[in-house]
Order: C-alpha cells, then sequence, then structure tokens
C-alpha cells in the first residue's frame, strides 16, 4: 500500500512540473535590452528544444565587441525545473532550482552561489523584467520583444 502512494504522488509531481513548464511558453522568441548601458546592446533569443528543455541565448554588445554571452537553459530534470546560466568566467554552469511560477514569471533560486542568487522573470505586456539579485544587490535588464 504505501509503496502505491508513493508512486501516485510522484506521478501528480511529474505531471505539475510539465504543467508548469508549459507556462514558460511566453518566453520564446527574441527580445531586446532597452536599458542596456550607453553604447551597448543587448538581446535575449528563447527557443523550445523539446517538451523539457528551452535553450537561451544572451549577448550583449558594445559596437561589434561582445561584452558577455551567456548559454541559458530552462530543463526539468528529477522532476524539477530548473534555469542553467553558463557565463563566460565561471567554471562551470550555475544551476537555479525554480521556486515560484505564475502564468506571467517564474523565479529561479540558488542560495549558495555567490551571485546572484535569484533569477526572476516577469513578463509585462510585451515587455519582459528580469531581474537578479542577492544579499542586497539587485539589477534589472528591461526586454522587449524584438519577433
Amino acid at each position: 500500500m504505501f509503496t502505491f502512494l508513493v508512486l501516485v504522488v510522484s506521478t501528480v509531481s511529474a505531471q505539475e512540473v510539465a504543467g508548469n513548464f508549459k507556462k514558460l511558453a511566453w518566453i520564446a522568441g527574441s527580445w531586446k535590452l532597452t536599458n542596456a548601458d550607453k553604447g551597448e546592446t543587448g538581446r535575449e533569443q528563447w527557443t523550445q528544444f523539446s517538451d523539457t528543455a528551452w535553450q537561451g541565448l544572451g549577448v550583449t554588445l558594445n559596437g561589434r565587441d561582445t561584452v558577455s554571452r551567456e548559454k541559458l537553459n530552462l530543463i526539468i530534470k528529477n522532476e524539477r525545473v530548473y534555469y542553467i546560466a553558463d557565463v563566460r568566467g565561471n567554471p562551470e554552469p550555475v544551476w537555479y532550482r525554480l521556486t515560484e511560477i505564475s502564468d506571467n514569471g517564474f523565479v529561479c533560486e540558488n542560495l549558495e552561489y555567490d551571485f546572484p542568487k535569484r533569477i526572476e522573470y516577469r513578463k509585462q505586456g510585451n515587455k519582459i523584467k528580469a531581474t537578479i539579485s542577492g544579499d542586497g544587490k539587485f539589477i534589472d535588464y528591461v526586454f522587449k520583444r524584438d519577433r
């Protein structure tokens, strides 16, 4: 009897995770950074790779020079959703666990990482406000749908 209950809970959990993952569909497409530093431009591009993976790419340019480049992923692994940021300068990608989700946004956290500890995306019409934060510091990035 106990084994059956665990199996039912796991199935419901997997269905809930899959349902939550579908709520990320609004992130698809190309987003132009509207609050870049003077002389810089930036964008994020998100594509659904499979039913369990979104791939993103964030690039900031100063003229033709690349200032930063981030490989981003949203994935389901072990019945949880993770945001993975692979940023130049880090020895390996940083994993953030999804802690909140709604139809218009999500929050991912890794309280053991130095900065950021929290990544939040909120859709506001045809814009996204992405905020990275931790230990009293925060940085806002505002993107407008480009296509």
